[in-house]
């Protein structure tokens, strides 16, 4: 007859094998939006996971506090009420004197009480609006009850859509505008690696603290500049509800993006991850645009290329170099003098010996007519048409 095996024995090998399964591993891997979601938790700014259901937003979470050795809260939004978050009054013995303190969850006094921290806001998208609107002291403020929470811990949050969120809401445009939102999708490789027990390594990005001035001075050069010549781009509250409770441009979410790019420059990170990272603060329209200023900002003085065409160094990527001999052109355009023009016609030789050519065609019919009748045709002219 064979022995039966007591209850307790089956269960405590049952936990052996899903203790196994549960073992996993970490190795260095590019992955554009962990990526920026480090970078973005780096830089101590609320961040906002967009993603279907299942798609992993919680699992990035666990993985990214067991990498950065943060202990991990976790709240869902959805089942707290509006007091879970500002706090509930204890009345003292004298609150005409004392006031009525508002204590706050025991989640909140554990992280202040750790110092540090992961806290992560799940379900938001079908919290009522009743509580997002308490949810904003505690993304804005950092403030639980009567608690504030300590520098130590940054704030995460994750949302469905709408259309796969049972009983969601729109977030509030308040709230939406203080999160920098992150679109998170799946990528087969790391699915399929994942599974296999070996999952990408979050990592906070390495600052170059000699390069912590510089990244400053350019971020807030190229923010500033930028809304100098788009301020209708500064305060933009879209007219749909949908888009509303999505990222879009107002003065606290372009210091956002300022933050984002000062970071982003100081780490070297790749313009892929400084696109999510600005479209996700200002929203796609304006983050495209000041994504191109960015690129325009590292043009060739024009002044400079016509005093001395045969050194032109002109940008490699074919829209720079030809917004560069653009650039050219207009300069010329705004002073006309035939040594000018005859240099700019200097500079398209240039660009045709270092370049493709069909990108000459442009600049060279714009500086064509602007030539005067008493201007001969240089013999530059004659070399590109040969």
């Amino acid at each position: 007859m064979t022995a039966r095996i007591p209850t307790d024995t089956r269960l405590s090998v049952a936990e052996d094998l899903l203790s196994l399964l549960r073992t996993t591993t970490t190795e260095p891997r590019p992955d554009e939006q962990l990526a920026a979601l480090t970078l973005a938790v780096a830089a101590d700014l609320p961040v906002l996971l967009w993603g279907e259901p299942g798609i992993g937003k919680t699992a990035a979470l666990t993985q990214l506090a067991a990498s950065l050795d943060l202990p991990l809260t976790t709240v869902i939004a959805s089942v707290h009420e509006p007091s879970d978050f500002s706090g509930l009054p204890i009345v003292g013995d004298d609150p005409a004197v004392e006031g009525v303190p508002m204590a706050p969850p025991q989640w909140a006094v554990e992280l202040v009480r750790a110092g540090r921290g992961l806290l992560f806001l799940d379900e938001l998208s079908t919290a009522t609006p009743a509580v997002q609107a308490a949810l904003l002291r505690v993304v804005l403020e950092r403030r639980v009850g009567a608690l504030r929470l300590p520098p130590g811990v940054r704030i995460v949050a994750a949302a469905n859509p709408r259309a796969s969120a049972a009983d969601g809401w729109e977030l509030s445009p308040p709230l939406a505008n203080r999160f920098v939102h992150l679109y998170w999708v799946h990528d087969r490789e790391v699915v399929v690696r994942g599974l296999g027990g070996v999952w990408p390594r979050a990592e906070l990005p390495r600052l170059a603290a000699e390069r912590l001035p510089e990244a400053v001075a350019f971020a807030r050069r190229a923010v500033c500049g930028f809304l100098e010549v788009r301020p209708t781009l500064i305060h933009r509250l879209p007219s749909g509800e949908a888009r509303r409770g999505g990222a879009w441009p107002s003065p606290r979410s372009w210091e956002a993006a300022l933050t984002l790019l000062a970071f982003a420059t100081a780490a070297g990170a790749s313009r892929d991850v400084l696109a999510l990272l600005v479209r996700g603060a200002v929203g796609d329209g304006p983050g495209l645009e000041l994504l191109s200023h960015l690129d325009r900002m590292d043009l060739p003085d024009p002044e400079s290329l016509l005093a001395d065409p045969a050194a032109a160094e002109l940008p490699q990527r074919g829209d720079l170099r030809q917004a560069a001999l653009e650039a050219v052109v207009a300069a010329v355009g705004a002073r006309p003098e035939r040594a000018r023009w005859e240099a700019a016609w200097a500079v398209l030789v240039r660009a045709l010996e270092t370049g493709a050519p069909d990108l000459l065609v442009a600049p060279a019919t714009a500086l064509a007519a602007l030539r005067r009748d008493d201007w001969e045709v240089p013999e530059a002219v004659e070399r590109l048409a040969g």
